[in-house]
């Protein structure tokens, strides 16, 4: 088993190589922080596009089905029931607005889980968190070196 550096555990490792190890370390929690936050933020983006996306359906299902859809369903309605016409063709028009009032209530609903979602603002906070933390860090007094000169290992865990 080897440190990060590729010296062997329990071997002594010079202040340089501690500084190095530990700068490299930082770095790699920064970026792998920043690339969470990129991750979060394209999951919200994705879910702003699909509201927007429906939103946009919405409004599409109404205008262009409307011609179609009414005169059908106008005439569908005249046929079982031998109402007037006109009332057939309101009745018609109704309809298409309540499938587009559905569409429209799916569509904020997804833009509200858009809005929530607070991946960045909690990926922010964590690196001020670290930050924090490092800021106050102070280093641990020296211990005295055993008289008879005997080295103590230390073992590093990498997980």
């Amino acid at each position: 088993m080897s440190a990060p550096d590729g010296s062997p555990v329990g071997a002594e490792r010079s202040v340089g190589q501690l500084v190095a190890s530990a700068t490299a370390e930082m770095s790699a929690l920064v970026h792998d922080e920043i690339a969470l936050a990129k991750a979060q933020l394209r999951q919200d983006v994705k879910r702003g596009a699909i509201g927007g996306g429906l939103f946009t359906l919405a409004g599409a299902v109404l205008v262009f089905s409307l011609p179609m859809l009414s005169f059908a369903l106008a005439y569908g309605i005249h046929t079982w029931t031998d109402w007037n016409l006109a009332l057939c063709f309101l009745l018609s028009f109704l309809a298409n607005v309540v499938v587009a009032i559905v569409l429209g209530l799916v569509g904020a609903v997804f833009s509200k889980k858009a809005k929530k979602s607070q991946g960045p603002q909690k990926v922010a906070a964590s690196m001020k968190e670290t930050a924090g933390v490092l800021q106050n860090a102070k280093p641990h007094p020296r211990r005295t070196a055993p008289a008879d000169g005997a080295v103590e290992a230390v073992a590093r865990s990498t997980s």
